[in-house]
């Protein structure tokens, strides 16, 4: 099946229906498969325990799509399957959404359901004494974050790889997720998977932090401001990928997104509000469309200079 198709019918799907409930969700077998990679992990080793570990699982989530990228199902079933096989491997409504909630809290002055809401699924740090500014951005910081590894990532690895590709890189970021703290237990276990989580996301972070940029001009935002302070402060974050789109979020809204002695993404003087995830949102939502518009016609024209040597 042409994977334009699959990509416009699986985006579809994201929008209308969003993600299925978890314990129905097949990536929850990932967690599973990483659950029991945990217990079972030796007090030695640990390091090369994980790096195989993670290797095996790519194996064994990317192989059962291997027939279907052949073509080796009948066409009507491999039509119907390819799109639900692809959405469970990106979100963007869900993600949308949760940040969503957060401004509309926060716009209720209900901040203690502001803070509930994005610890519980948005960030991982402790959200019981920011402000609301701070949650706030948060919220922003998390939608750009993961714009990268919820959409532009896995859509990316499946045009250029198929389904093989793009669950292979969603076990690499979902290990990434579970294994890549900096603690006594995945220090060594982790550190294999946060590697080749900040290798597999390299390109789509800057696209995608490229394409914000854009997006922030098509939707009145000052999209000038988001180049400067993203070259600039792209690198002030851990990560060597989430800084780039933080960062040029933060400039084209003019506000400062901040993570308390650890970093000052200053595009400006103000700490975001609820309206500044709306403005966030509506960058986000453009920045999305740029993205999907962009794989699709690199596939076109990956598609049309094969089609010119096969002459």
């Amino acid at each position: 099946m042409p994977r334009i198709v699959t990509v416009l019918l699986a985006l579809t799907i994201d929008l209308t229906l969003g993600d299925p409930p978890n314990r129905f969700h097949p990536v929850v077998l990932m967690g599973h498969w990483l659950t029991a990679g945990r217990h079972l992990a030796p007090l030695q080793k640990r390091f090369w325990f994980g790096a195989g570990w993670i290797t095996a699982g790519i194996a064994l989530f990317s192989i059962p799509f291997w027939k279907l990228e052949n073509r080796k199902l009948i066409y009507p079933l491999s039509f119907i399957l390819h799109p639900f096989l692809l959405k469970p491997v990106f979100a963007y409504r869900n993600l949308r959404r949760r940040v969503a909630e957060v401004g509309a809290a926060l716009a209720a002055n209900d901040l203690p359901k502001a803070r509930q809401l994005a610890s519980q699924h948005l960030v991982s740090r402790e959200t019981s004494q920011l402000n609301a500014g701070e949650v706030a951005g948060a919220a922003i910081e998390s939608l750009a974050e993961n714009i990268t590894d919820s959409l532009t990532a896995p859509l990316m690895y499946y045009t250029i790889g198929g389904l093989p590709a793009a669950w292979a890189y969603r076990l690499i970021n979902t290990a990434d997720a579970m294994w890549g703290y900096r603690t006594e237990e995945f220090e060594h276990l982790g550190k294999f998977p946060a590697r080749l989580d900040d290798l597999t996301n390299w390109f789509p972070a800057r696209l995608t932090a490229w394409l914000l940029i854009m997006a922030a001009y098509l939707s009145g935002e000052d999209s000038v401001r988001a180049r400067q302070v993203m070259l600039v402060q792209h690198s002030q974050t851990a990560s060597p990928n989430a800084g780039w789109t933080m960062s040029a979020m933060a400039g084209a809204l003019g506000v400062t997104l901040s993570k308390r002695g650890v970093y000052d993404l200053t595009g400006g003087p103000t700490q975001p509000d609820a309206t500044t995830i709306h403005r966030a949102l509506r960058i986000a939502d453009m920045g999305v469309g740029l993205t999907v518009s962009v794989l699709i016609t690199t596939r076109l024209i990956y598609m049309f200079i094969r089609h010119k040597k096969g002459q």
